[in-house]
């Protein structure tokens, strides 16, 4: 019996990318991954010298920096908002032209390697929900050496998709779906912003905040409804796993 109910205990986990599974390091710090908008702006709207840093975009996915950023610079909004395919499609073509140095600025988070390795031995179906366009984020997960953990076909959600990191939560749980049919006992999504939180809550998963990034525990509780688990980071893999059943 007890192996049938290990059995039937199906898991899936999503992870945020940047502030949960790798860090930013340095004065290179996520170099490509800035220089890439750097090259849609100057690309679509002729802007030199902007920063993504001119805003508060921790949390938020690429689409809304794109379009904040560009707000914050003088363009109007529906006029950012209407090019979006067009700085998406240039900021895809800059990562791709330089993914040799997609893990400058960049180093993976203690614990997560051995984590991913765990879950990964357990069965569960692993994938990303992150802010990050889907190009983007894969390169980062291979080129730091860990996209090795996660499910094949790689499922997730992402800044691709959709502007809401709420939606994005949905895009993973419907793409998952179609690889197990069966469906999932539980739902897990790990974040390290008040908006994965509430990403998570909204879209029907536990929420399991990590205070790896820029937010401190008490603003990833008061995002939740009450049902997140916080976590100092993800280096204990025998309580997640414990915190999952299994």
């Amino acid at each position: 019996m007890g192996e049938e109910e290990k059995r039937m205990k199906r898991v899936m986990v999503t992870f945020d990318v940047d502030g949960t599974l790798i860090k930013s390091t340095g004065n290179s710090s996520n170099r490509l991954h800035r220089q890439a908008f750097s090259h849609a702006f100057y690309q679509v709207f002729g802007l030199k010298d902007v920063s993504i840093d001119a805003i508060q975009h921790h949390g938020q996915t690429d689409p809304l920096i794109l379009v904040n950023t560009l707000v914050h610079y003088g363009i109007p909004s529906d006029v950012a908002s209407e090019r979006l395919p067009d700085l998406k499609a240039r900021m895809i073509e800059y990562a791709k032209e330089h993914a040799q140095n997609i893990g400058e600025g960049l180093e993976v988070l203690p614990g997560v390697i051995s984590l991913l390795d765990a879950l990964s031995s357990k069965g569960v179906a692993i994938g990303l929900v992150t802010g990050n366009l889907e190009e983007i984020a894969w390169m980062k997960m291979e080129g730091l050496g860990i996209q090795k953990y996660f499910t094949i076909p790689k499922f997730g959600g992402f800044g691709t998709d959709h502007t809401e990191r709420g939606e994005l939560i949905k895009i993973a749980a419907n793409r998952a779906n179609k690889l197990y049919p069966d469906g999932f006992d539980l739902r897990v999504h790990v974040g390290d912003t008040p908006n994965d939180i509430r990403a998570a809550e909204n879209g029907g998963a536990l929420a399991i905040g990590v205070c790896t990034g820029v937010f401190m525990a008490e603003e990833l509780q008061k995002a939740s409804n009450g049902n997140a688990v916080i976590l100092p980071d993800l280096t204990n893999a025998e309580a997640f796993l414990k915190l999952l059943g299994i």
